[in-house]
């Protein structure tokens, strides 16, 4: 009795009875925004060996395993095989699995082999079957484990909809109560919206901004499958996404920050010259959006020494980068397109480089800045019919518009890629062609939708999409496998992410230029409304900012004219 009256003592004296995190400053508490969601599966889409009463995986369960439990699957494998079920859960997903045993005769733990899929055949591909392009890289998505008798365990954190699990145990009845998806999500509300007469352009804007959701984890990720990394140039449409849908959120700054205090200012960010670029020209549109010029003023110290390093890589009026040089993968063996890219990224961090200097009152940075982008201005590269230098170019109007746009446009949704088919889209807004540029969006994000994507994708041939089975199919003789066959350079085959958030573009792109809205001064103190409706007879939506929601709808009468109707938060004022 007396040791247990000391030990309850010593227990009480601990910080009032509790240990805290402030007693203990090595641990870290998770953000109280994330939250688990449990997902039974929609459709039951392969069985093999002896798995009886697998349908009973597709009913609710109640999350709490009982002694008696009449409806379950029992799995049974044997030395030669093995009972396997692959589970479709209806969406992409960011998280694990949930799987739970009921009672049976056999005590002992029951080992099962667990193979995560972004398509169905991912999920049919083993990391270690020859010619397999599937990985476990920057998540665990293959591998064995062991579930107990009478309850439950939830394993797993990777990017899915598909998963097969197979029984490795044999001769034993296992029974399965219920295999249930465990996604991780931040539970924040959508304060941006899109809605127009298109239904295939509302789902195009949503499954953009469902894309970016699942990547702002602890930090904003590029991928939840692969790519679970901070990659600064990947950020910028993200970044964009971020602020259309969720408004100003504290998770781009954390990353922001997080790259930055692990890059000397005299090193280029993720060892790429442009995602230094990238870095100066976010923190442009932060502070245009937000107008929060105490974070920008935490940024002064680096930014100076990061601008000044940027001047030293120009010789007289050209880009000269003796490293990392890179825009895109499909790029990547093009110089000619890498050297007109640059030179036109570095113009447009140049001047965002001037503009936040005025801001932050350097007038001497500032100077360096515009004299140093306007001597650029000079020397406009050619960019070759690359489709990505000519927008890049055209964006900071380097390029004639016009020719921009015959560029873009040869061969309509053909040979670009889904992160910077963004800025072709911008620079088609340049030049006044939203037509063309709400049908590049129909064709080419859209057809990932056609092909059983509930999630944009690292990359996208649109020539390869024209054979190709649906990535929630099994593939059909005669059609191709744009999972397995497709991809190029880091993205080969399987390794390829079918949920990557700088596929974005279309959500930010539509709201700012569909919709119209646009800061007409830091903060959003003033906004611009222009829409641009092109071939839509309506659209409405609503937009976060620093002062609240802007609602908008715009509709067309009879004779094509666009009527408004503007609601504006309180404080905010509408310029022309």
């Amino acid at each position: 009795m007396k040791r247990i009256t000391c030990l309850i003592a010593c227990c009480l004296a601990l910080a009032g009875g509790r240990i805290t995190a402030q007693d203990r400053p090595e641990v870290q508490k998770k953000e109280s925004e994330f939250t688990e969601e449990y997902i039974t599966p929609v459709r039951i889409m392969k069985v093999d060996g002896s798995v009886r009463g697998n349908e009973n995986l597709l009913r609710p369960y109640v999350g709490q395993v009982s002694t008696s439990e009449p409806k379950v699957a029992m799995f049974r494998s044997s030395n030669t095989q093995k009972a396997s079920i692959l589970l479709d859960f209806g969406k992409e997903i960011q998280g694990g699995v949930q799987i739970v045993r009921a009672i049976s005769d056999d005590k002992r733990a029951a080992v099962f082999h667990l193979c995560f899929g972004e398509s169905v055949t991912e999920a049919m591909s083993d990391v270690n079957a020859q010619g397999s392009t599937a990985t476990n890289e920057h998540s665990v998505r293959d591998f064995d484990f062991s579930v107990p008798w009478l309850g439950s365990v939830i394993v797993g954190e990777t990017g899915y909809r598909f998963l097969r699990i197979d029984l490795v145990s044999e001769d034993v009845d296992v029974p399965i109560v219920a295999v249930r998806a465990v996604a991780r999500y931040r539970d924040i509300p959508y304060l941006g919206s899109f809605k127009c007469n298109d239904e295939r352009i509302n789902k195009i804007w949503e499954t953009g901004a469902y894309t970016v959701h699942l990547n702002m984890q602890d930090y904003l990720w590029d991928g939840i499958k692969r790519d679970r990394l901070v990659w600064i140039g990947d950020m910028h449409p993200e970044v964009m996404t971020v602020g259309t849908v969720f408004g100003d959120h504290p998770v781009v700054r954390k990353s922001l920050d997080y790259v930055r205090d692990g890059t000397p200012a005299s090193s280029w960010m993720n060892g790429i010259c442009s995602y230094s670029l990238w870095w100066i020209i976010i923190h442009h549109h932060l502070y245009w959006f937000y107008g929060d010029k105490a974070y920008l003023a935490q940024q002064k110290p680096y930014m100076t020494e990061l601008l000044r390093n940027v001047m030293k890589n120009i010789d007289g009026n050209k880009e000269a980068y003796k490293s990392g040089r890179f825009i895109d993968w499909p790029t990547n063996d093009n110089p000619d397109a890498i050297h007109a890219g640059l030179q036109a990224l570095t113009v447009r961090a140049l001047e965002a480089g001037a503009e936040i200097s005025g801001w932050l009152d350097d007038p001497q940075l500032k100077k360096e800045c515009e004299e140093a982008a306007s001597r650029m201005r000079t020397y406009v590269p050619d960019p070759k019919w690359n489709k990505e230098a000519a927008a890049l170019l055209s964006i900071q109007d380097m390029l004639n518009h016009n020719v921009a746009t015959s560029i873009i446009m040869t061969d309509g949704a053909k040979n670009f890629t889904s992160f910077m088919g963004y800025y072709m889209l911008e620079a088609l807004a340049k030049s006044g062609d939203y037509d063309n540029a709400v049908k590049m969006i129909s064709e080419y994000w859209g057809r990932m939708l056609d092909l059983g994507g509930t999630t944009f994708w690292e990359d996208f041939n649109y020539t390869d999409s024209q054979n190709a089975a649906r990535i929630d199919e099994f593939v059909p003789e005669g059609k191709f496998d744009i999972h397995a066959d497709g991809g190029a350079y880091c993205y080969v085959g399987l390794r390829h992410s079918f949920c990557h958030g700088w596929a974005s573009g279309p959500t930010s792109w539509l709201s700012q230029h569909v919709l119209g809205i646009e800061p007409a001064e830091p903060g959003f103190k003033k906004v611009r409304i222009e829409p641009h409706l092109g071939g839509l007879t309506w659209v409405e939506g609503t937009y976060p900012t620093p002062l609240g929601v802007i609602k908008v709808r715009h509709s067309k009468d009879a004779s094509g004219k666009i009527l408004s109707r503007i609601d504006l938060p309180e404080g905010m004022e509408l310029v022309k």
